[in-house]
């Protein structure tokens, strides 16, 4: 007994040579069944949404919080210390 679920196009292995409507299908958001004489073989699913980049912190705000209005002369002892080799 067999059940195909029909909102899910399905395609042979013949079938898969025309890759335009394959395409479209994969475009459209639909998974494709791949099928070899009625036996599912496997599911191309399209790739998905790509996601927003996530946001940074504001990192001036948080140096801002953490040292107030100090100015730390961190490049001034990189350079003395170096200086001494």
């Amino acid at each position: 007994m067999m059940c195909h679920i029909r909102g899910m196009p399905s395609v042979n292995i013949r079938q898969l040579r025309d890759t335009r409507r394959l395409k479209a299908w994969l475009r459209a958001g639909k998974t494709v069944e791949l099928r070899e004489r009625d036996k599912l073989i496997a599911r191309i699913v399209p790739e998905s949404h790509k996601q927003t980049p996530a946001q940074w912190p504001d990192f001036a705000a948080r140096a801002k919080k953490v040292f107030g209005d100090r100015i730390l002369p961190g490049a001034d002892i990189v350079i003395e210390e170096r200086g001494r080799y």
